[in-house]
């Protein structure tokens, strides 16, 4: 079908890789995209993309309520160290994967990269089912883990260019918080799948794997109709396409073209790239905003360690401390999953009201306080199970819109050409400093047996939500309601 030229626009045709640094488009299909109202399009876009929250928390929930089965497992009779080597190594994975694929996903787009880290995500989590001892599970949890960290990058870039400007905070909350769903599907899985009675040890761990294989294939074909970035299109040399796309997308919403002619819509001048090189990403990144990369890595880092480092060992906890049956701590993780999708659920639409900074600080320090009390109160050992995981419930319905305002922070405050690395960059510095180490260590706490040394670990965790809350509200931006163009300008940019 031919594509028309749209007043909007105005631009020659792009004829090679050369001629399209030479050009300067002018647009206003930001604009357009941000004045849009919710539709039944956005809803299958977060859908199709966020459902990689519901992958990661099936992925991260089956680690932790496995973590029994696979001690108790014939074939490979894991340790509390084996657990969380194999832990650290799903999420070095994710570090890996998120800088890669990140880079890959600003340079070639950001279509092409989640169907990419999908297939590769379908390919581990299915070998990690095959796997015959330590070190094969470990390598196929890594490379589940590179899958998942490469979609962090090309779908949180992908959604914040879709999602118009007064929804994208709770919007980016709420996708986030889906980690949960999958949290309470892989918990329930758990229940039946590790029940001795229905199936044999070393068969119902290695069947709950394949429930993420399965439902990422569903999700494969959900994401056939998802569009290219116009955004990313725009600046690199593809304006026709770009202007195709929103021209469908406002037919599909308001069911026809919104009219440009009338100065409504505000437009930018961009010069057209192919790529942005290595030293102008790191420029931009660590100079440029260097005061913003600073509030993206304490975000990060402190969410990564605070939630890795418990959820990882939950299952541990409750099996050692308070002699729970491996195959009834599903049970305990359904409330917890609970208060985890509710808090960005009910306090999601305060970051685009109150503000980023008040609810960020807010969310992050009250987390960091809760955690301290009640990991006091294990420590005395006043709490039974169902107290501890009431405890739980509680801090992480703060703590989940907590760690998802951290992705949403690092994937708006930065331009678009480095939107997709500037997310991996903080993911994986945030995670290896604070996601790596947190399941490794809180598995030697709680190998020595001792409750004082694992509340050591959990006021480490709360000390670092409290500094990061610190540093939210001296430094964090207002990025509520505005769009991505005015919180950071495209590098491609022309007065």
């Amino acid at each position: 079908m031919e594509l028309q030229q749209s007043p909007a626009l105005n631009y020659a045709p792009v004829v090679s890789a050369a001629a399209v640094t030479d050009r300067i488009v002018e647009t206003s299909i930001p604009s357009r995209l941000d004045a849009l109202p919710w539709s039944g399009f956005h809803t299958r876009v977060v859908l199709a993309l966020g459902i990689t929250w519901i992958l990661d928390g099936l992925e991260v929930t089956l680690a932790g309520a496995l973590s029994g089965a696979l001690k108790q497992s014939p074939s490979m009779q894991f340790s509390n160290l084996d657990l969380g080597i194999a832990n650290s190594a799903y999420l070095a994975g994710a570090v890996l994967g998120a800088l890669g694929f990140g880079w890959l996903t600003d340079r070639i787009g950001r279509k092409k990269l989640f169907f990419i880290t999908l297939a590769l995500y379908l390919s581990a989590t299915a070998a990690t089912a095959l796997s015959w001892d330590v070190a094969s599970y470990a390598l196929f949890r890594f490379l589940t883990g590179a899958g998942i960290g490469g979609e962090y990058t090309a779908i949180n870039s992908t959604i914040q260019e879709l999602v118009p400007a007064r929804y994208r905070g709770w919007t980016d909350l709420v996708i986030n918080g889906s980690f949960w769903i999958g949290a309470a599907m892989g918990a329930v899985a758990a229940i039946v799948l590790l029940d001795p009675a229905v199936f044999a040890p070393d068969l119902g761990w290695r069947l709950a794997y394949l429930i993420g294989a399965a439902l990422g294939l569903v999700v494969l074909l959900m994401r056939m109709w998802i569009p290219e970035s116009p955004r990313w299109l725009m600046i690199h040399g593809r304006p026709d396409e770009a202007h195709a796309i929103v021209d469908g997308i406002e037919r599909s919403v308001i069911g026809h073209d919104q009219d440009t002619s009338d100065g409504r819509f505000t437009k930018i001048r961009l010069k057209m790239r192919d790529h942005t090189p290595i030293p102008e990403v790191v420029h931009t990144l660590f100079s440029v905003y260097r005061r913003r990369a600073l509030v993206g890595l304490v975000l990060m880092s402190a969410q990564a360690f605070f939630y890795n480092a418990i959820f990882f060992t939950f299952a541990l906890v409750l099996t050692d401390f308070y002699g729970i049956k491996a195959d009834h701590v599903g049970w305990y993780l359904l409330p917890f999953a609970a208060g985890n999708f509710l808090g960005p659920l009910l306090l999601g639409r305060l970051f685009d009201t109150l503000g980023r900074r008040t609810m960020i600080t807010f969310t992050y320090g009250a987390s960091g306080l809760l955690l301290a009390l009640s990991g006091y109160l294990f420590s005395i050992g006043v709490l039974s199970a169902q107290g501890q995981t009431i405890a739980w419930m509680v801090i992480f319905f703060f703590a989940s819109p907590a760690a998802s305002a951290a992705y949403l922070t690092v994937s708006e405050t930065f331009p678009l050409e480095v939107r997709a690395l500037a997310i991996a960059v903080f993911y994986a510095v945030g995670t290896g400093i604070g996601g790596v180490i947190g399941p490794a260590l809180f598995g030697a706490l709680i190998d020595t047996g001792s409750r004082t040394s694992v509340f050591a670990g959990y006021l480490l965790g709360a000390v670092l939500m409290i500094a990061a809350a610190i540093v939210a509200w001296r430094y964090a931006v207002a990025a509520e309601r505005k769009s991505l163009e005015h919180i950071a300008r495209p590098l491609a940019f022309m007065e």
